[in-house]
């Protein structure tokens, strides 16, 4: 674990706060009480511990409850969005984030770059519905040494193709985020659990090893 878990009594009041926030329609409440709660306990800890529970409790099934769940999306994405970000700082990055093909969740992705960002690292978060073939492109372009990929339903998470585009980059690391990948992986793309096994993972490289030396393989722009 990159931080420790919250205890119960913390989470409890967190969950009654941002719920509250969230159903006034308070989107800046939310993410002022989630910058409070990230430098208290760290990304890994209050994400999987607040967000992704009161996330999941918001079916959707009334109009009501999708204003809600809209609010509370909105103070997260912007809460994850300003943590520890410095303008004109440069970090070490070599991480590659993006949303899979036609998947139009991204608030796993600004979790795990928030998380990064905490830990004196960058990346290039190119945001959520990722076409494969611009995936291709950004990673010759870019030279990254891991891609994490999010999916957050089985029907963009494609477990065949996240292999495959891996075997086409044998030097790269490929990994699939969210609960959308159902399907087992096969070498050498692999799933990442939590937020704290995919910053684990994205820290895995020391962030001065030289992108240019690895080997990405004669796979053409698609």
């Amino acid at each position: 674990m990159l931080t420790d878990p919250m205890p119960v009594e913390a989470v409890e009041i967190a969950h009654k706060q941002v719920s509250l926030a969230a159903e006034d329609l308070d989107s800046n409440g939310v993410a002022s009480l989630l910058l409070e709660l990230a430098e208290a306990w760290g990304v890994p800890a209050f994400w999987e511990q607040v967000c992704r529970p009161l996330l999941a409790r918001l079916s959707g099934r009334s109009a009501a409850e999708v204003v809600v769940e809209h609010a509370l999306c909105e103070g997260i994405r912007v809460g994850l969005d300003v943590y520890r970000r410095e303008p004109g700082r440069s970090l070490p990055s070599g991480v590659l984030l993006a949303g899979a093909e036609k998947e139009a969740h991204s608030l796993g992705l600004q979790a795990l770059a928030a998380a990064l960002r905490e830990q004196g690292r960058g990346c290039l978060n190119l945001g959520p519905a990722l076409p494969w073939p611009a995936l291709t492109s950004a990673v010759h372009r870019a030279r990254p040494h891991t891609v994490v990929l999010w999916s957050q339903t089985p029907v963009t998470g494609r477990a065949y193709r996240l292999v495959r585009f891996a075997r086409d980059f044998p030097r790269l690391r490929v990994y699939g985020a969210g609960p959308g990948w159902i399907e087992p992986f096969a070498t050498p793309s692999a799933r990442l659990d939590s937020l704290s096994d995919a910053v684990a993972a994205c820290l895995a490289v020391p962030p001065r090893r030289d992108a240019h030396h690895i080997r990405y393989g004669s796979v053409p722009y698609r």
